[in-house]
């Protein structure tokens, strides 16, 4: 296992903050990940796990040990008369994995293309995007339990997913995801649920799954900075969840308030409601909000992961004054 001392970590975070590691790990295999592990602990040193750096501030230089998640592969485990169950290591890039899965014949993902991250990060985030979820293609994950110190599967109720949350946001640094399984109907539907997938379908006959790939890429360039030309995580923050009261509250006071139902309470669109208190386009210093959507905090070059954090306090207090409402950040923070 290679290991870097004081290695810069500009490169593998997308909002290109120039902090480093103390030690930085490559993990290019299940043995890796033990001995790296076993070596933190035994130092009595803290430690973290990266994949590809798209979900993460680092506000600061970290201290102990860091890897970078990099077991490679991907593969169709099996099939059945009705199922493919394709495998990908937790080190694949996450659209190259939707890419190759379409390009082999195993269509399902489509919905979530272009999502930055690696498969690893993806169970661990319960990623979701134009009407699909991702426990809803999930079967099971192969992970090094920290506490048993032993490599375990965990299926779709181990992982306890809820929206954006999982089991490993409860449970921080005590699993290692190493692969990933998903189970694909062979009788593809198309998922078209998402408002701008539907319109761009409606009048077209013999969909196929490329197709809604295509656009979904064409959407989320769109509405998206690449963080090869502006540093971001995409989504800063949640989409907030409220009860009915407070949303026929909000309803009756904001009559444009954009919102989605959700059970028995709805779900607010975080990025309008950012927008609506003027913070679109908003620069301050070398971070800001992205012109063309709300909900995605950037950094222009140069900035911090410090002044990012300031500039996200600004406007959850921003938000809760006119709204009343609670924003939380998503991406994971070092500070």
């Amino acid at each position: 296992m290679k290991i870097d001392l004081r290695a810069s970590l500009r490169a593998h975070n997308t909002f290109g903050f120039d902090v480093s590691a103390q030690y930085l790990a490559y993990l290019q295999n299940k043995s890796d990940v033990v001995e790296f592990i076993s070596k933190a602990q035994s130092e009595k040193e803290p430690w973290q796990v990266f994949g590809g750096g798209s979900n993460l501030v680092l506000a600061k230089d970290l201290s102990g040990y860091t890897a970078l998640m990099q077991i490679k592969g991907k593969s169709l485990l099996k099939e059945t008369s009705t199922h493919f169950y394709i495998e990908a290591m937790a080190g694949e890039s996450w659209h190259e994995f939707v890419e190759w899965s379409l390009n082999n014949g195993y269509p399902g993902l489509e919905n979530l293309a272009l999502i930055p991250g690696t498969v690893g990060a993806a169970p661990i985030q319960n990623i979701g995007a134009y009407g699909l979820e991702l426990e809803e293609v999930f079967e099971s994950l192969e992970a090094f339990d920290r506490l048993t110190q032993e490599f375990v599967t965990l299926n779709k109720s181990d992982c306890k997913f809820s929206y954006r949350h999982s089991v490993f946001k409860d449970e921080p640094n005590r699993y290692v995801v190493v692969s990933v399984c998903f189970v694909l109907p062979k009788q593809w539907q198309a998922k078209l649920s998402y408002a701008e997938l539907e319109k761009a379908f409606a009048h077209q006959h013999s969909l196929k799954p490329i197709d809604i790939f295509h656009r979904v890429c064409e959407i989320r360039r769109d509405k998206l900075p690449d963080p090869q030309v502006i540093g971001n995580a995409g989504s800063f923050f949640h989409n907030p969840v409220v009860t009915n009261e407070l949303y026929q509250q909000l309803k009756q006071q904001f009559p444009q308030l954009v919102a989605y139902p959700s059970g028995q309470q709805w779900k607010l669109a975080a990025g309008w409601l950012i927008d609506q208190c003027g913070f679109k386009g908003y620069k301050v210093g070398r971070v800001g909000v992205y012109e063309k959507q709300a909900l995605v905090l950037v950094n222009h070059g140069g900035g911090t992961g410090e002044e990012l954090l300031q500039l996200a306090e600004q406007i959850k207090k921003k938000v809760k004054e006119i709204f009343k409402v609670s924003l939380t950040v998503e991406p994971v923070i070092f500070n």
